[in-house]
């Protein structure tokens, strides 16, 4: 498991930060992917933000269930919506922040 650890970066320029900060915003991830395959720094948090895209569209399908999907949806959406935040964060900061549990799926995707 991880534990949330944040790697300092050494150095990454602003429109590095900001394709970043969009892997986070759902299934914009993939544009941060695809116009910056080759960066590290853009891919690891691509890679975060593609797993809560995930989680997201499944909490979505939840609500096919009456009261308690739109409960878990709810909850799900929350906690997804609280660990972008963060993600976005530490992102415009300069750092790669392992987001508890999601970092963990995040390293099995390989691009």
């Amino acid at each position: 498991m991880v534990d949330g650890t944040v790697k300092q970066e050494v150095t990454v320029s602003s429109e590095v930060k900001i394709y970043s900060v969009l892997a986070y915003f759902g299934v914009l991830c993939l544009v941060a992917l695809l116009a910056n395959k080759g960066n590290d720094y853009v891919k690891f948090h691509a890679k975060q933000g593609i797993v809560l895209f995930v989680i997201e569209t499944i909490a979505g399908i939840l609500t096919l269930v009456p009261i308690l999907g739109h409960i878990a949806w709810m909850l799900v959406m929350l906690i997804c919506g609280i660990l972008s935040l963060l993600g976005m964060i530490q992102a415009l900061m300069g750092n790669k922040w392992d987001i508890p549990f999601i970092a963990d799926w995040a390293r099995k995707i390989t691009l």
